[in-house]
């Protein structure tokens, strides 16, 4: 028998800070991770300002400067000819003014490198988690496969969930989330930067004639995501491959080259949106946060950050009684009300766009002379971009660095790591 402090079940954004900041901590901290890396294409790859900035309290803001980033500083709709800027990031306060599109891959990478450095931090790849451990009706840690396909058993005081929206760990447990009515499925696809495409540090949606899309620059692609009705997929690609160019290259006015590079329906991705949050994100001696407490809609990009945010939390909440060994559900009911609030906020926001801005264009109903009103608001007063962009890149209660994971302060000056009592 195998034992750690805590499991964190899932190596993706919110688990691989949450092993930071536990290691940081002084915790005895094993994540364990199903796949053999991190190279898994069409995840979000989105760092908002306030990431950034934790990444800055943190020491990581070297690093991270060092991968094939972009910067995204506003992004924009057409609707019909009419455009609206909905959100311009160059207006929020502080340092980073910008989202930071980065491959998740990378960014996953950072985080487990500067994990590594500490010496109570443990990474197991290839190691898929099948059961729970319970003992007296309290969760004690984990059951798994290992890269040769041998089961084992890890014990733990603390099991975490980030295994993301399909958690086997939340299954198990017999954690089920409320879901939400969403409008829409996204096929994501790559077309090469055309001639004259959208211009560097934007993001572009246009919808029109029962059709939406958006996409964002990449470098030398553009990440593409088409909006299609909610469990339509299968019938859709009944098309011949060249319908679906043939829309794209109308939206955005990409020619034929560009869009060629779809070369058959193998090359679109389906994601298939669902939305959704636990009742209750814990049991006795386990937490779930991340897309395994809360699944979030793809509009504005926010499960990322959300993700990493809920991992703060938890990482300042319960260092303390995990070098104690002594976590209670009531210390796991702290993880909840400190996040409940922005995750419920960010839902009924996308909730909202799906209800006035995504449901009538796709159903062909959504207008250019008969705007929603928080589009013709924000039209007129191009302040409000500032504000959709703070609420979309930083959003209520973000979260700062606990003291014992900083290196460096809010300045930039040295500061020694503090361990948590």
């Amino acid at each position: 028998m195998q034992r750690t402090t805590c499991c964190i079940v899932g190596g993706g954004p919110a688990g691989m800070m949450l092993g930071l900041l536990l290691a940081r901590a002084g915790v005895d901290v094993t994540v364990l991770e199903k796949h053999g890396d991190f190279l898994r294409d069409f995840r979000g790859d989105t760092v908002h300002p306030s990431t950034l900035r934790l990444l800055d309290e943190l020491g990581l803001s070297e690093r991270f400067a060092a991968l094939p980033a972009r910067r995204l500083e506003e992004m924009r709709m057409e609707i019909g000819g009419t455009t609206v800027v909905m959100a311009d990031f160059r207006r929020i306060p502080g340092p980073h003014k910008y989202i930071a599109m980065v491959p998740q891959w990378d960014f996953l990478g950072l985080l487990a490198e500067a994990a590594a450095e500490e010496p109570s931090f443990t990474l197991r790849m290839r190691t898929a988690v099948t059961g729970l451990r319970t003992e007296g009706g309290r969760i004690t840690g984990v059951r798994y496969v290992d890269e040769r396909g041998r089961p084992g058993e890890l014990a733990a005081g603390l099991t975490v969930a980030c295994d993301g929206r399909d958690s086997v760990v939340a299954r198990e447990a017999g954690l089920f989330q409320d879901e939400f009515e969403v409008p829409m499925d996204v096929w994501q696809a790559r077309v090469p930067a055309p001639r004259g495409g959208v211009k560097e540090g934007r993001v572009f949606a246009r919808f029109g004639g029962g059709q939406a899309a958006v996409t964002m620059d990449r470098g030398d692609y553009y990440q593409t995501a088409y909006l299609i009705p909610k469990g339509r997929d299968a019938a859709l690609r009944g098309h011949d491959i060249q319908w679906l160019r043939d829309r794209l290259g109308q939206l955005f006015g990409w020619d034929a080259e560009a869009t060629a590079a779809i070369r058959s329906w193998d090359d679109v991705k389906l994601l298939d949106v669902t939305m959704g949050r636990l009742p209750r994100w814990h049991r006795d001696g386990l937490l779930c946060i991340g897309d395994a407490a809360h699944t979030m809609s793809p509009v504005g990009g926010v499960g990322v950050n959300l993700a990493v945010q809920d991992a703060v939390a938890a990482a300042r909440i319960l260092a303390r009684p995990l070098r104690r060994r002594s976590v209670t559900t009531r210390e796991l009911a702290r993880v909840q009300r400190r996040r409940g609030l922005p995750v419920t906020v960010v839902q009924k926001q996308q909730r909202g766009e799906h209800d006035l801005l995504l449901k009538p264009a796709l159903d062909g109903t959504l207008r250019s002379d008969r705007l929603p009103l928080p589009l013709r608001l924000v039209r007129r007063i191009p302040a409000l971009s500032g504000v959709t962009a703070y609420l979309g890149g930083v959003g209520i209660r973000p979260e700062h660095a606990p003291r014992f994971a900083r290196r460096y302060g809010w300045w930039g000056s040295l500061s020694a790591p503090r361990r948590a009592a």
